[in-house]
């Protein structure tokens, strides 16, 4: 399809009406690349944006195959807004596979990792339930992604260093 946005290294394309794609690769070994999708601690470091200036106020993730997260946006409890959902496929430190439960009509998110020389290709593939419902993810997501994976990038860089 026609719609494609890239900052270079992170490649936000729409693969079909309802398939969103998002290609990267990271300068760190697949086991770093992994923990930083899977653990609290440090997904909490990275996955909002700083440019929205919200923060995250709580990250819970219970991240095995049938297991739930919640992931809470905000400056107080008051105006938080949630994502939620289930692993539906957790198989480290190669794919991930959830649900995005917040509204009617969620994508079901895929995320593989696959490491080539200290280096970690991930993939990441929505599939909306219509057209329409990844029309209205599509504008927000070719902004911040780019913006998440170089957050995700410096925090790689951290850990590689303490590793």
């Amino acid at each position: 399809m026609g719609d494609r946005a890239s900052n270079g290294r992170t490649v936000v394309e729409r693969r079909s009406e309802r398939e969103l794609v998002v290609t990267r690769t990271f300068n760190g070994p697949v086991r770093l690349v992994f923990d930083a999708w899977t653990k609290p601690e440090l997904f909490k470091l990275w996955w909002a944006p700083k440019s929205m200036g919200v923060p995250i106020l709580s990250c819970e993730m219970d991240v095995r195959t049938g297991g739930s997260y919640r992931i809470a946006f905000g400056h107080d409890a008051s105006d938080a807004m949630a994502f939620f959902g289930k692993y539906l496929d957790v198989s480290p430190p190669s794919r991930l596979v959830w649900t995005n439960d917040e509204g009617g009509d969620g994508a079901v998110t895929t995320v593989t990792f696959e490491e080539e020389d200290g280096r970690t290709l991930l993939v990441l593939q929505e599939l909306y339930p219509s057209k329409e419902a990844l029309d209205q993810s599509f504008v927000g997501m070719e902004d911040a992604m780019p913006e998440q994976f170089e957050q995700l990038d410096e925090l790689l860089i951290t850990l590689s260093a303490s590793a």
